[in-house]
């Protein structure tokens, strides 16, 4: 599935949680899908934890 299929996907999914919910659902949702979106970067293996934890100005090589 291309990028920009799942990036529309998850803008209905806003769209409806902001229609039906009210603000404070779609900010959920935003939420949700923001850490959903880390964790499955984290278990593909393109996110390191350390990457969060590292100071900007250690530059291992």
């Amino acid at each position: 599935m291309s990028l920009a299929v799942i990036g529309m996907i998850a803008g209905m999914a806003l769209g409806f949680a902001g229609y039906f919910g009210g603000f404070g659902a779609f900010l959920l949702v935003a939420a949700l899908g923001a850490v959903g979106f880390v964790a499955g970067r984290f278990l593909d293996g393109d996110l390191d934890l350390g990457d969060f934890f590292r100071p900007r100005n250690d530059r291992r090589r």
